[in-house]
Formats: structure tokens, C-alpha cells, sequence
């Protein structure tokens, strides 16, 4: 597959460049994008080239392999309950130190040598994510979103500096005082959904939504809100998929124009999903046109 943008795909892009300038757009980066350098260097220069255009991105970034290395290291073994994982006191400590300290200033760094100028934030930053914990489960000090203080991140942005945030939240009621563990694609919607962003784009290991799990060629690439509920009905939404369409169906029902779904181990697929006709993954729309 050729990634590279030639001239007359630039000339073809620019009414989609034109739509996006001065727009808000939350990107969740994770998975292996954010493990092979290769992969990790376009990323950060697809973030910098929207954000020359004058598109206003925020970036939520996870890191459980980080995490998990780190865990490792000082021998603490990793419990999971229903493949998510239970965050103890330790653990969160943990969490807490490698995303919002090594992962957060490594990426600032890198867009910042990209020509950018990021800030590094995490929940516990004014408060910027307020949350309680997951009552549906005993997941330990994982928390559930319940407000995002979006005047830090909007102050940010409207310096011209690039939000990059840590998916840990600032406890409340009985965990006050406390940090708790967020899911990076919950967090992602949240915000996006608190500053009324034009897209939500979560970066993944997928292709996209599949009609067959077993063949990437069965790529959906547009959906409505509508069909992710007959999707999941149907039994084509399994997985790790799930908990993606549903933030994906959050971000929708909370107001964002679009939520796409792309594949982070294609360089610049970023670019071409927003960019290009064809796109490189799945969006999703709140209507059926």
C-alpha cells in the first residue's frame, strides 16, 4: 500500500483541509502506533501538519504496554477481571508515574521537535477529569468520567499549543482525594463530547469496523449511529471492538459530528482518514446519509 501523499491527492484534499480549519479534533493514540518508532514518528507529524492547517487537536494517548513493562520491573503481577485491568493502590501509583510522567513528556517532546508546541496534562490538573469509581464491577481505582473542567483544555488550545493528556482522573465522593485509572477511549470521548469537537478519531489495531473478523477486506467504511446497534445485534461487533463502538456511540449521542475508527500500523493513516475521499478506516455519522 502506497501512504505517501502525492501532489494532485494534496490538490484533491484541500476542500477537506478548507472544512477542517479552526475545528476541534480529539485523537485517542494508542496501540501499536505508539510502540514502533516508525509508526509513532507519523503520527506526531500527522498531528503537527492539522495542527499548521489550524485544526485544533487534542490528543488522549494510553500506554498499557508502558505500563505493564514498568509493572514487570518491579515485579507486580498484572490481576484482570473481564480482560480489563484491577488497579490497586500500587498499581495506580504505578499507572499514575508512567503515563502522566514518562509517556506524556515523551510525546510533548516529540511534537515539540516536530515543529509544535504541546503541553502535557492529566486529569488531576485542575480537575480537568472528575470521575467515580466503575460501580458495574470490582476493577478496583478505575473510574467513570463525570465531569471534564474543558476551560483548561480550551485555554490551551486557544494559545495555539496542542493538549496531550494522561487518562488518570481526580477522584470524587468517597474517592476523594484519590486518582483513578480511565480507559483512554472513554476519557477521548468525554472530551471530545465537553468541547463540542468536530471528530473523534480513535487510533487502533484494526482496520476498521469488519463484517468478518477473519477478513480485513470486509472493512465497513461508513455507518451510521443506527447500525452500530444492529452491528452489535448481528454479532459483527465482538471483542475489543465493543467498548470502542460504544464510546464511538457516546461521542455521537453527546453532540460530535463523526467518530472514526482507523488503523494505526498503516504510517499516515491519520492524514487519509481525514483528508482523503477513500479515508483509511471507519467513520461513523449520527445520521444515515
Amino acid at each position: 500500500m502506497q501512504n505517501e501523499l502525492n501532489s494532485s491527492e494534496l490538490i484533491r484534499a484541500l476542500p477537506y483541509m478548507k472544512a477542517l480549519r479552526g475545528k476541534l479534533v480529539v485523537v485517542k493514540y494508542g496501540g501499536s502506533a505508539m510502540i514502533n518508532s516508525g509508526l509513532k514518528t507519523a503520527v506526531i507529524e500527522d498531528i503537527v501538519f492539522m495542527a499548521a492547517l489550524g485544526v485544533k487537536v487534542t490528543l488522549v494517548h494510553g500506554g498499557g504496554p508502558e505500563i505493564d513493562t514498568m509493572l514487570k520491573a518491579v515485579g507486580k503481577e498484572t490481576t484482570f477481571v473481564n480482560g480489563l485491568r484491577y488497579t490497586d493502590e500500587e498499581t495506580m501509583n504505578i499507572v499514575q508515574m508512567v503515563l502522566c510522567g514518562k509517556v506524556s513528556k515523551d510525546i510533548c517532546a516529540l511534537i515539540q521537535r516536530a515543529g509544535a508546541q504541546a503541553i502535557g496534562l492529566c486529569g488531576l490538573d485542575g480537575g480537568l477529569l472528575q470521575a467515580v469509581r466503575v460501580k458495574t464491577a470490582d476493577l478496583g481505582l478505575v473510574g467513570d468520567i463525570k465531569q471534564v473542567n474543558r476551560k483548561i483544555l480550551e485555554n490551551v488550545i486557544e494559545n495555539g499549543e496542542i493538549p496531550v493528556v494522561s487518562p488518570v482522573a481526580m477522584g470524587m465522593g468517597e474517592d476523594e482525594g484519590k486518582s483513578l485509572n480511565i480507559n483512554a477511549d472513554i476519557a477521548a470521548a468525554e472530551i471530545a463530547v465537553a468541547l463540542g469537537a468536530e471528530k473523534l478519531v480513535l487510533i487502533t489495531d484494526v482496520r476498521g469496523i469488519l463484517r468478518n473478523v477473519l477478513e480485513p477486506e470486509s472493512l465497513i467504511s461508513k455507518a451510521s449511529r443506527r447500525q452500530l446497534d444492529e452491528f452489535k445485534a448481528a454479532g459483527i461487533l465482538n471483542g475489543g471492538m465493543i467498548p470502542k463502538i460504544e464510546c464511538c456511540a457516546c461521542a455521537l449521542d453527546g453532540g460530535v459530528k463523526t467518530a472514526h475508527i482507523i488503523d494505526g500500523r498503516v504510517p499516515h493513516s491519520l492524514l487519509r482518514e481525514l483528508f482523503t475521499e477513500k479515508g483509511a478506516g471507519t467513520v461513523i455519522t449520527m445520521n444515515d446519509d
